[in-house]
């Protein structure tokens, strides 16, 4: 049992993590903006399609600048849509990105074409590492360590730099932050492209794991959502602790009840919530109460 069950375990990390970066840049972006950002997904999958082309052109080295060119364009639709939504309805905002959702697929079909490209990992990472019972892929592992080497420096970042801290404290009261000088509009900018990066820094690390294809981004947005609902709206940890139970939950639901396994999730997401209706580490924020 425990031959079958451990390297199930570790597959669900290694998805649970990846989950938890989308999550954690929706989360980010929710929490200090305000916005809904449904186009989320979409940022996604062009991480993947941006990796894809630049692998292409240039070879490896390339596809690290993928995330940043993602978390450029983010930068830029801010600049020219989102800000214009602060202060308003929130249904606004979720209308907005998801028509940009549907615009951004509608580009990446005809730049890209709807079908799928499959994208092979790194030939250094081909190969399976054996540790006891558990058997997972070279490439699996890599993963695994650079979103918790991510995450580690998004924490320090958040926490230890000035950037961080004006982050933190926008997120409770924008409105204070902008009193004490700080320009807001090029944080709020700042947040918008570094939750876009982190969005295009999994549609990388996922495009050698999934096949890549247009619909991608639907397949990254739902459980990003379920991801920040379980662990509390603006939780890093919460996004953390959620993105790893789901990721977990749908790798064992997979094995062994795969007719099942779309629906794992928001099963585990309605018990949570009957025990916990704000989340696990969700708290009282007065900004959206």
């Amino acid at each position: 049992m425990l031959d079958i069950l451990l390297p199930q375990i570790a597959n669900g990390l290694v998805l649970g993590f990846l989950y938890v970066l989308i999550a954690v840049g929706l989360s980010i972006i929710f929490g200090l903006l305000g916005v809904v950002n449904f186009a989320h997904g979409a940022f996604f999958a062009l991480g993947a399609y941006f990796a894809l082309s630049l692998y292409q052109w240039f070879g490896w080295p390339a596809v690290i600048l993928a995330p940043f060119i993602v978390g450029g364009l983010g930068m830029a639709v801010e600049f020219l849509l989102i800000r214009r939504l602060y202060g308003k309805e929130p249904l606004i905002g979720l209308i907005l990105t998801f028509a940009l959702s549907l615009l951004i697929e509608a580009l990446v079909r005809l730049v890209w074409g709807a079908g799928g490209h499959p994208f092979s990992p790194p030939p250094f990472l081909a190969g399976i590492v054996e540790y006891g019972p558990i058997l997972i892929t070279k490439y699996r592992l890599a993963v695994l360590v650079v979103t918790m080497a991510l995450l580690v420096g998004l924490w320090l970042f958040l926490n230890h730099t000035p950037f961080g801290r004006i982050l933190r404290a926008g997120s409770r009261d924008a409105e204070m932050v902008g009193m004490l000088g700080i320009n807001l509009p090029r944080v709020l900018t700042g947040v918008f492209g570094l939750g876009c990066f982190l969005a295009g820094c999994a549609g990388v690390l996922a495009a050698p794991l999934w096949t890549i294809t247009p619909s991608m981004a639907a397949g990254a947005i739902m459980p990003a959502f379920v991801i920040v609902t379980i662990g509390g709206l603006g939780s890093y940890l919460g996004a953390i602790v959620a993105g790893l139970l789901v990721g977990i939950v749908t790798a064992l639901t997979i094995q062994f009840m795969p007719e099942a396994s779309a629906a794992a999730m928001y099963v585990l997401m309605a018990v949570i919530l009957l025990v916990r209706p704000r989340g696990l580490f969700g708290e009282r924020w007065e900004r959206f109460e």
